[in-house]
């Protein structure tokens, strides 16, 4: 973006999963862009400028210095959240007069982690009222089906859903449980840990802020993000999925062709959250390509896939894709064990399938609630009982959100 205004991006970092999260993609945005742990980059031509692509990430010190525009945080699980959300605010503002043109913040944290949920919530609220008309994305690990972190999951989970429903434009979700069938399948990792899972959300994570972060044939900015995967405010909860991911082993066996991993995207085994995408519709679907990849093979891809009536879209979005391409080749983690690909594609896709995971919460917190189980702990910090019912209803009338716009047809009204 030389001789233009930076658009910067502030990424906040909540609580374990968060925090976690934010080491593996800070870790692969350094390797990307080739800054060193201590703050250098051999490769800055413009050093004490921050004119260059990589500056809405990383802030430029006096001393020539790279520092991301981040903020991590974590808390004891005695602590209360609203003792610290001065402090932290106060770091964020400190960020946001620094910045010369703020674009938006990334938010990551875990539905179901008290932190994550509670302090989450807390901070949305506040960065929407303070920056109501900067960008609020969210990248959010939703409870699995079975592998659970917290008992209390289910009430973390809805209660924050709903109260931070108003609070965020977009809200990009992944579940442990599907990436970590992706690690032992196509990676071949028998016993995944954390950070196995968390560096398959980093490359997720690099693609879709590669167009923020290097300059590209066809980029994409935070807004234009909810533009074409939120056809109304409440619907905002896009599925990731990413291809290729394989081990270094079997790379070398896989073509890995633009149609190929156009394909995948759209294939129930490379989705990040365990729904499957035939039971519903598509609203709408953003593809991001990066590396050796060119318009006229995604061109091709698309109408191809259109032509198989392989996937279904809502009779009111006829067209569906936007697309982005970035030429900057994927990197990966040298010790990952995911092999480096000369091209790769992030799908952002908002479908109505995810009524699934919502519906599935939603019964695991009515087993709980019915019993009244754990409440007892909420209502001695400070909520009341009846916030639970309220969240509960809020869920429900999100499932039926998700059902309308299925059932709607040609003549349902929809603004472009």
């Amino acid at each position: 973006m030389p001789g233009g205004t930076t658009r910067e991006c502030i990424s906040i970092h909540i609580g374990q999963a968060g925090v976690q999260m934010g080491n593996a993609c800070w870790e692969l945005y350094c390797l990307e862009h080739g800054i060193e742990p201590n703050g250098d980059m051999p490769g800055d031509t413009s050093v004490g400028t921050e004119t260059d692509s990589f500056n809405t990430f990383f802030e430029e010190t006096g001393s020539g210095k790279h520092v991301p525009r981040a903020v991590f945080v974590d808390l004891e699980p005695t602590v209360i959240g609203k003792e610290y959300d001065n402090a932290v605010l106060e770091e964020i503002r400190k960020m946001a007069d620094s910045a010369t043109g703020l674009q938006g913040f990334l938010v990551f944290h875990s539905f179901g982690g008290g932190t994550g949920s509670g302090f989450g919530s807390l901070l949305l609220e506040r960065l929407k009222y303070e920056f109501g008309k900067k960008s609020i994305l969210v990248f959010s690990i939703y409870p699995s089906p079975r592998i659970s972190t917290a008992v209390v999951e289910p009430y973390n989970s809805v209660l924050y859903t709903h109260t931070t429903i108003e609070h965020c434009d977009c809200a990009f979700m992944v579940d442990n449980q599907a990436i970590y069938e992706i690690c032992q399948r196509a990676i071949g990792i028998g016993r995944p840990t954390y950070t196995n899972l968390n560096r398959i959300i980093g490359q997720i994570v690099s693609s879709i802020t590669a167009s923020l972060r290097f300059d590209g044939a066809l980029n994409v900015d935070l807004k234009e993000f909810q533009t074409n995967l939120v056809p109304y405010p409440r619907i905002h909860f896009p599925l990731a999925t990413y291809s290729p991911l394989h081990s270094s082993e079997r790379a070398a066996n896989e073509a890995n062709t633009v149609q190929q991993i156009t394909n995948d995207c759209f294939d129930p085994a490379h989705q990040m959250v365990k729904c499957d995408p035939r039971n519903g519709k598509y609203m709408a679907v953003c593809l991001l390509y990066r590396g050796n990849v060119t318009t006229n093979e995604v061109s091709y891809a698309i109408a191809k896939l259109k032509a198989q009536r392989a996937i279904q879209f809502v009779d009111w979005s006829p067209t569906g894709f936007k697309v982005g391409l970035n030429y900057e080749v994927p990197t990966v983690i040298p010790s990952s064990g995911i092999a480096s690909m000369q091209r790769a594609v992030c799908c952002l896709a908002n479908t109505t399938s995810i009524k699934d995971a919502w519906k599935r919460l939603d019964e695991k917190f009515d087993m709980m609630y019915s019993k009244r189980a754990f409440v007892h702990w909420y209502v001695g910090e400070g909520m009341e009982e009846g916030e639970f019912s309220e969240a509960r209803e809020d869920l429900a009338a999100l499932e039926k959100d998700y059902e309308e716009v299925e059932m709607e047809g040609d003549d349902a009204e929809y603004e472009e």
